[in-house]
């Protein structure tokens, strides 16, 4: 495993996100028509690394609700595609921010004392919700897998896009977690283009274990069908690439 030098002490915050993660379980209970499968696979605890599809700026609030443990964020700078209210909640969580576009090693090194203390860290791969089919991941979150040896627990979230209109139409959006089996751990070797390749092999290898718990429609560039795969690769650039979020 990867050594750190960041003084993190795990779980932060623990008096607010114990308020937020029950408010998460009334909110899902009231609102919408929640199924959870898959939960015989969540570990007793750390370290961890949970991954998700990004569709929603609601998929952080549902992982809150799906998972037992204190959860520590990575969540990008802004949030674009949320409305200014929705962004309040994810503040008072006091997520780990990364800046798009950027290394963010603060963030990432913060991470890494997490998962070094047998904690748990969250993070959407594909890095941001611009889209709703799969994206390939961001190098960040292999990067942490072989730095500390974490396993990854992979989760698919369907049916957050119908949350709000579900609820203008006065009925409860149908939504489904389901809950892949941990894999990993994973090493790389080498450095520069040859250590980024590898990176990128195990970034698709996670998001291939996401895509499998995801309707076939949403799978995208790791979809077998290639109509679906051909659709997908128009989205599939990311965003802050030419336009990275600084300090």
């Amino acid at each position: 495993m990867g050594n750190s030098n960041v003084q993190a002490h795990y779980p932060r915050h623990r008096a607010m996100r114990r308020v937020l993660q029950r408010f998460s379980h009334l909110a899902f209970a009231t609102l919408t028509d929640l199924r959870i499968t898959g939960q015989e696979n969540l570990p007793a605890g750390g370290p961890l690394i949970v991954v998700a599809n990004h569709f929603s700026y609601v998929d952080a609030a549902a992982l809150v609700r799906v998972a037992p443990w204190p959860l520590e964020f990575l969540v990008g700078h802004r949030m674009p595609y949320a409305p200014v209210w929705g962004t309040w909640v994810p503040k008072l969580w006091g997520p780990l921010i990364v800046y798009r576009g950027t290394v963010s090693l603060g963030a990432l090194r913060v991470a890494e004392a997490t998962l070094m203390q047998g904690g748990v860290v969250g993070t959407f791969p594909e890095g941001g919700n611009w889209a709703t089919v799969l994206r390939p991941a961001r190098p960040g979150v292999a990067f942490l897998a072989v730095r500390t040896g974490a396993r990854i627990l992979p989760i698919g979230l369907d049916g957050l896009l119908d949350f709000f209109p579900s609820l203008r139409r006065g009925r409860r959006a149908r939504v489904t977690c389901r809950i892949g089996e941990p894999f990993g751990p994973f090493h790389a070797t080498g450095r520069g283009r040859t250590r980024r390749r590898q990176l990128d092999e195990i970034g698709d290898e996670i998001m291939r274990h996401i895509a499998a718990l995801l309707p076939p429609e949403r799978r995208g560039l790791y979809s077998d069908d290639a109509a679906i795969r051909a659709a997908a690769a128009e989205v599939e650039r990311f965003p802050w690439d030419d336009a990275p979020e600084y300090l």
